[in-house]
Protein backbone atom coordinates (compact mmCIF):
# COMPACT_ATOMS: atom_id res chain seq x y z
CA UNK A 1 0.00 0.00 0.00
CA UNK A 2 1.53 3.75 -1.17
CA UNK A 3 0.46 5.64 2.12
CA UNK A 4 1.90 8.55 0.70
CA UNK A 5 -0.34 9.42 -2.63
CA UNK A 6 -3.12 6.67 -3.51
CA UNK A 7 -4.67 6.70 -7.34
CA UNK A 8 -7.37 8.96 -8.20
CA UNK A 9 -9.83 6.00 -8.56
CA UNK A 10 -9.16 4.69 -5.31
CA UNK A 11 -9.82 7.98 -3.92
CA UNK A 12 -13.18 8.82 -5.70
CA UNK A 13 -14.21 5.42 -4.83
CA UNK A 14 -13.39 6.17 -1.01
CA UNK A 15 -15.51 9.58 -0.97
CA UNK A 16 -17.93 7.27 -2.38
CA UNK A 17 -18.21 4.80 0.64
CA UNK A 18 -18.14 7.42 2.55
CA UNK A 19 -20.94 9.66 0.86
CA UNK A 20 -24.43 9.70 2.22
CA UNK A 21 -26.43 8.02 -0.31
CA UNK A 22 -29.78 10.34 -0.20
CA UNK A 23 -31.29 13.04 1.58
CA UNK A 24 -33.28 10.86 3.29
CA UNK A 25 -31.84 11.49 6.99
CA UNK A 26 -32.36 15.51 6.24
CA UNK A 27 -35.89 14.62 7.56
CA UNK A 28 -35.05 11.72 10.09
CA UNK A 29 -36.91 12.52 13.26
CA UNK A 30 -33.46 11.59 15.01
CA UNK A 31 -30.99 14.04 13.27
CA UNK A 32 -29.11 15.59 15.99
CA UNK A 33 -27.93 12.24 17.35
CA UNK A 34 -24.94 9.96 17.02
CA UNK A 35 -25.17 7.19 15.85
CA UNK A 36 -24.54 3.33 17.43
CA UNK A 37 -23.28 0.65 15.24
CA UNK A 38 -23.50 -2.77 15.31
CA UNK A 39 -19.84 -4.03 16.21
CA UNK A 40 -17.73 -6.06 13.75
CA UNK A 41 -14.91 -7.23 13.07
CA UNK A 42 -13.90 -5.21 10.18
CA UNK A 43 -11.28 -3.31 12.43
CA UNK A 44 -7.07 -4.20 12.06
CA UNK A 45 -5.93 -5.19 15.32
CA UNK A 46 -2.61 -6.63 16.90
CA UNK A 47 -2.25 -9.52 19.37
CA UNK A 48 -1.96 -9.12 22.63
CA UNK A 49 2.13 -9.21 23.03
CA UNK A 50 2.35 -6.71 20.13
CA UNK A 51 -0.12 -4.58 21.56
CA UNK A 52 1.73 -4.18 25.13
CA UNK A 53 4.47 -3.35 23.51
CA UNK A 54 3.69 -0.83 20.99
CA UNK A 55 1.83 0.69 24.08
CA UNK A 56 4.82 0.71 25.63
CA UNK A 57 6.80 2.43 22.61
CA UNK A 58 4.21 5.00 22.53
CA UNK A 59 4.41 6.03 26.12
CA UNK A 60 8.36 5.89 25.90
CA UNK A 61 7.78 8.18 22.66
CA UNK A 62 5.21 10.56 24.20
CA UNK A 63 7.64 11.02 27.36
CA UNK A 64 11.01 11.49 25.51
CA UNK A 65 8.83 13.84 23.31
CA UNK A 66 7.50 16.19 26.46
CA UNK A 67 10.82 16.21 28.06
CA UNK A 68 12.91 16.76 24.89
CA UNK A 69 10.21 19.91 23.43
CA UNK A 70 9.63 21.40 27.11
CA UNK A 71 11.60 24.52 26.39
CA UNK A 72 9.36 24.79 23.02
CA UNK A 73 6.31 24.24 25.18
CA UNK A 74 7.47 26.60 27.55
CA UNK A 75 8.16 29.22 25.09
CA UNK A 76 5.00 28.55 23.34
CA UNK A 77 2.99 29.33 26.67
CA UNK A 78 4.78 32.29 27.74
CA UNK A 79 4.52 33.83 23.47
CA UNK A 80 0.83 32.50 23.55
CA UNK A 81 0.17 34.73 27.48
CA UNK A 82 2.22 37.53 26.16
CA UNK A 83 0.28 38.17 22.66
CA UNK A 84 -3.72 37.51 23.69
CA UNK A 85 -5.50 37.47 26.79
CA UNK A 86 -6.97 34.08 27.70
CA UNK A 87 -5.63 30.83 29.04
CA UNK A 88 -2.69 28.75 27.37
CA UNK A 89 -3.82 26.00 27.07
CA UNK A 90 -7.43 24.96 25.15
CA UNK A 91 -9.49 22.13 26.15
CA UNK A 92 -12.83 20.63 24.33
CA UNK A 93 -14.50 17.88 24.47
CA UNK A 94 -13.52 15.30 21.25
CA UNK A 95 -14.88 11.63 20.08
CA UNK A 96 -12.77 8.70 21.91
CA UNK A 97 -12.69 5.20 20.81
CA UNK A 98 -16.90 3.89 20.90
CA UNK A 99 -17.35 1.34 23.59
CA UNK A 100 -18.54 -1.83 23.08
CA UNK A 101 -21.95 -2.62 24.57
CA UNK A 102 -24.65 -4.49 24.75
CA UNK A 103 -28.01 -3.76 23.11
CA UNK A 104 -29.81 -4.67 25.67
CA UNK A 105 -28.24 -1.93 28.07
CA UNK A 106 -28.79 1.00 25.36
CA UNK A 107 -31.78 0.36 24.15
CA UNK A 108 -33.74 2.67 26.04
CA UNK A 109 -31.80 4.99 24.83
CA UNK A 110 -32.77 8.48 23.54
CA UNK A 111 -29.40 10.07 22.79
CA UNK A 112 -28.58 7.29 20.18
CA UNK A 113 -29.94 7.07 16.82
CA UNK A 114 -29.85 3.02 15.16
CA UNK A 115 -28.98 2.07 11.38
CA UNK A 116 -32.58 -0.44 11.55
CA UNK A 117 -34.37 2.17 13.48
CA UNK A 118 -34.46 0.22 16.35
CA UNK A 119 -31.63 -1.17 18.81
CA UNK A 120 -31.19 -5.34 18.71
CA UNK A 121 -31.03 -6.25 22.36
CA UNK A 122 -29.08 -9.19 21.03
CA UNK A 123 -26.65 -7.26 19.14
CA UNK A 124 -23.26 -5.64 20.55
CA UNK A 125 -22.88 -2.48 19.06
CA UNK A 126 -20.22 0.47 19.29
CA UNK A 127 -21.34 3.73 21.39
CA UNK A 128 -19.58 6.51 21.14
CA UNK A 129 -17.60 8.11 23.93
CA UNK A 130 -15.64 10.97 24.92
CA UNK A 131 -12.47 12.56 26.54
CA UNK A 132 -11.10 16.12 27.57
CA UNK A 133 -8.70 17.13 24.60
CA UNK A 134 -5.81 19.36 24.91
CA UNK A 135 -3.85 21.46 22.42
CA UNK A 136 -1.89 25.05 22.76
CA UNK A 137 -4.57 27.95 22.16
CA UNK A 138 -4.04 29.31 18.74
CA UNK A 139 -7.32 31.18 18.61
CA UNK A 140 -8.66 34.35 20.64
CA UNK A 141 -10.24 33.58 23.81
CA UNK A 142 -14.05 35.23 23.20
CA UNK A 143 -13.53 33.35 19.44
CA UNK A 144 -16.93 31.97 20.10
CA UNK A 145 -19.14 34.81 20.97
CA UNK A 146 -17.18 37.35 18.36
CA UNK A 147 -18.12 34.60 15.48
CA UNK A 148 -20.71 32.36 16.66
CA UNK A 149 -21.61 31.37 12.82
CA UNK A 150 -18.32 29.89 12.56
CA UNK A 151 -19.17 27.90 15.44
CA UNK A 152 -23.22 26.88 13.92
CA UNK A 153 -21.91 23.54 12.17
CA UNK A 154 -25.62 23.34 10.26
CA UNK A 155 -25.18 21.51 6.69
CA UNK A 156 -27.47 19.92 4.54
CA UNK A 157 -26.46 16.10 5.35
CA UNK A 158 -25.97 15.88 1.61
CA UNK A 159 -23.91 18.49 1.71
CA UNK A 160 -21.56 17.93 4.69
CA UNK A 161 -18.82 15.61 2.96
CA UNK A 162 -17.99 18.33 1.04
CA UNK A 163 -16.89 20.88 3.75
CA UNK A 164 -13.62 21.67 5.30
CA UNK A 165 -12.98 21.94 8.94
CA UNK A 166 -10.09 24.17 8.20
CA UNK A 167 -10.06 27.25 6.11
CA UNK A 168 -7.07 30.06 5.40
CA UNK A 169 -7.27 33.60 6.91
CA UNK A 170 -9.76 32.25 9.62
CA UNK A 171 -10.47 35.27 11.49
CA UNK A 172 -10.53 33.67 15.00
CA UNK A 173 -6.89 32.56 14.95
CA UNK A 174 -4.60 34.83 16.59
CA UNK A 175 -1.15 36.11 14.53
CA UNK A 176 0.82 33.77 17.14
CA UNK A 177 -1.52 31.27 17.24
CA UNK A 178 -0.96 31.21 13.01
CA UNK A 179 2.78 30.70 13.36
CA UNK A 180 1.69 28.02 15.93
CA UNK A 181 -0.63 25.99 13.48
CA UNK A 182 2.21 26.59 10.68
CA UNK A 183 4.96 24.35 12.71
CA UNK A 184 2.37 22.32 13.97
CA UNK A 185 3.75 22.85 17.46
CA UNK A 186 0.21 23.54 18.91
CA UNK A 187 -0.50 19.89 18.87
CA UNK A 188 2.70 19.06 21.22
CA UNK A 189 0.31 19.10 24.25
CA UNK A 190 -1.10 16.29 22.55
CA UNK A 191 1.44 13.92 23.57
CA UNK A 192 0.01 14.15 26.95
CA UNK A 193 -3.27 12.48 25.89
CA UNK A 194 -1.17 9.77 24.42
CA UNK A 195 0.23 9.12 27.99
CA UNK A 196 -2.99 8.51 29.76
CA UNK A 197 -4.14 6.50 26.88
CA UNK A 198 -6.98 8.90 25.49
CA UNK A 199 -5.05 9.06 22.16
CA UNK A 200 -2.64 7.26 20.08
CA UNK A 201 0.57 8.48 17.98
CA UNK A 202 -1.36 7.23 14.71
CA UNK A 203 -4.89 7.42 14.23
CA UNK A 204 -7.84 8.96 13.53
CA UNK A 205 -7.95 12.80 14.55
CA UNK A 206 -10.23 13.28 17.01
CA UNK A 207 -13.57 14.38 15.92
CA UNK A 208 -15.60 17.43 17.34
CA UNK A 209 -19.34 16.05 18.59
CA UNK A 210 -21.20 18.75 17.15
CA UNK A 211 -20.72 17.37 13.74
CA UNK A 212 -21.09 13.88 14.45
CA UNK A 213 -25.15 13.78 13.17
CA UNK A 214 -23.82 14.10 10.00
CA UNK A 215 -21.91 10.70 10.11
CA UNK A 216 -23.32 7.82 8.13
CA UNK A 217 -23.47 4.54 9.78
CA UNK A 218 -20.77 3.41 8.43
CA UNK A 219 -18.36 6.28 8.77
CA UNK A 220 -19.07 5.74 12.62
CA UNK A 221 -16.64 3.11 12.39
CA UNK A 222 -14.10 5.23 12.42
CA UNK A 223 -14.57 5.45 16.09
CA UNK A 224 -13.94 1.47 16.33
CA UNK A 225 -10.35 3.14 17.34
CA UNK A 226 -8.79 5.44 19.37
CA UNK A 227 -8.73 8.73 17.48
CA UNK A 228 -4.45 10.05 17.10
CA UNK A 229 -1.84 12.52 16.98
CA UNK A 230 -1.62 11.51 13.10
CA UNK A 231 -3.05 9.23 10.63
CA UNK A 232 -3.62 8.77 6.78
CA UNK A 233 -5.43 12.28 6.26
CA UNK A 234 -2.58 13.94 7.74
CA UNK A 235 -0.09 12.66 5.33
CA UNK A 236 -2.34 13.01 2.34
CA UNK A 237 -3.82 16.27 2.50
CA UNK A 238 -4.22 17.33 5.99
CA UNK A 239 -6.12 20.93 6.20
CA UNK A 240 -6.78 20.90 2.43
CA UNK A 241 -8.65 17.82 2.69
CA UNK A 242 -12.69 18.24 3.19
CA UNK A 243 -14.66 16.30 5.09
CA UNK A 244 -16.02 13.48 3.32
CA UNK A 245 -11.97 12.68 1.90
CA UNK A 246 -10.67 12.73 4.98
CA UNK A 247 -13.00 9.93 6.78
CA UNK A 248 -12.15 8.15 3.96
CA UNK A 249 -8.58 7.66 4.90
CA UNK A 250 -9.75 7.88 8.37
CA UNK A 251 -11.90 4.92 7.36
CA UNK A 252 -9.20 3.42 5.21
CA UNK A 253 -6.75 3.30 8.23
CA UNK A 254 -9.39 1.70 10.48
CA UNK A 255 -9.71 -1.41 8.07
CA UNK A 256 -6.20 -1.71 7.28
CA UNK A 257 -4.02 -0.85 10.26
CA UNK A 258 -0.90 -2.37 11.53
CA UNK A 259 1.83 -1.85 13.18
CA UNK A 260 4.13 -1.39 10.26
CA UNK A 261 1.71 1.06 8.40
CA UNK A 262 1.53 3.00 12.01
CA UNK A 263 5.41 3.24 11.59
CA UNK A 264 5.77 4.32 8.08
CA UNK A 265 2.57 6.80 9.00
CA UNK A 266 4.96 8.68 11.53
CA UNK A 267 8.18 8.65 9.44
CA UNK A 268 6.21 10.57 6.95
CA UNK A 269 4.79 13.18 9.17
CA UNK A 270 8.06 13.81 9.90
CA UNK A 271 8.69 14.60 6.35
CA UNK A 272 5.25 16.79 6.07
CA UNK A 273 5.79 18.92 9.36
CA UNK A 274 9.22 19.74 7.91
CA UNK A 275 7.73 20.73 4.75
CA UNK A 276 4.46 22.09 6.30
CA UNK A 277 2.25 20.79 3.77
CA UNK A 278 -1.44 21.44 4.58
CA UNK A 279 -0.91 23.23 7.81
CA UNK A 280 -2.78 26.63 8.60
Amino acid sequence: MNVLSASADSSRQAVMRTAPKSHASASDANVGQPCAVPAAEIVGSFNRVAEALYRGFEITVALIGLIFFLPIILAEAVLIRWTSPGPVLFFQKRMARSAVIKGVDIAGRTDLRFPAGECDPDRLYYVPQYFRFVKFRTMYHDARSRFPELYAYQFNPAEFNRQHFKNEGDPRVTPIGRILRKLTIDELPNLWCVLVGDMRLVGPRPEIPEVIQYYTPEQMYKFAVKPGITGLAQINGRGLLSWGETLSWDLEYVHTRTIMLDLKILVLTLKKVFFQHGAF
